[in-house]
């Protein structure tokens, strides 16, 4: 079933081009500004959509890219083979949360927007709120989120994402997972030098 997303957290959004030369890297410090260094709480990636709509495909496309790099610093849910949908998006939050204590949870989802920005990922403070294609009332996700614009919003947007290029949504979802896999070689090092400068504070 189509997802269509609505960003309800209206604070400014840092914007990244999908294909500017500096992206990976723009998005990995943008994610490592974000993500907490000091914490005790899984890092978990909810990555939402269905390869039965193209420009929906975004979301589990990503998923699987991460899951076969294996990360090792963070926690990654839905993918091409177990997809994270309108259909089964409550159940599979809950069994998130019961499997990780208070998870700091980054939503991932396709979106529409204004023609000048297509192909724009954008990464922001606060949840996304999927359905809104499908006019169901959804959990929102994520203490922070990640979304690509994919096509034009305002005419038939189930359509439009259904007849949204492939090629577009695959070079997106190539740059994100690139990015979150930078993080995640980072994000270890940060939290290292991070408490080893408490602990020498300590110490003095």
């Amino acid at each position: 079933m189509n997802l269509k997303t609505s960003i309800f957290d209206r604070r400014t959004k840092t914007r990244i081009i999908h294909d500017d030369a500096f992206a990976v890297e723009n998005l990995a410090e943008e994610l490592l500004a974000n993500i907490p260094r000091l914490t005790s709480r899984p890092i978990v990636f909810i990555c939402i959509g269905t390869d039965r709509s193209t420009g929906d495909s975004l979301g589990p496309l990503i998923g699987t890219l991460l899951e076969e790099r294996g990360l090792q610093s963070f926690y990654v849910y839905g993918t091409l083979d177990e997809p994270i949908h309108a259909v089964n998006l409550a159940e599979r939050l809950k069994e998130i949360r019961t499997k990780h204590m208070d998870p700091f949870m980054i939503g991932i989802d396709a979106c529409l927007g204004r023609i000048k920005n297509v192909g724009v990922i954008q990464v922001g403070s606060g949840p996304v709120k999927p359905g809104a294609g499908v006019n169901k009332e959804l959990p929102a996700v994520g203490d922070i989120h990640i979304t690509g614009i994919v096509n034009v919003s305002g005419f038939m947007e189930f359509f439009v994402l259904q007849n949204t290029r492939l090629n577009l949504v695959m070079r997106m979802a190539k740059t994100i997972a690139n990015g979150i896999y930078q993080a995640s070689l980072r994000y270890p090092k940060q939290n290292w030098k991070e408490l080893n400068w408490i602990e020498d504070e300590k110490t003095n």
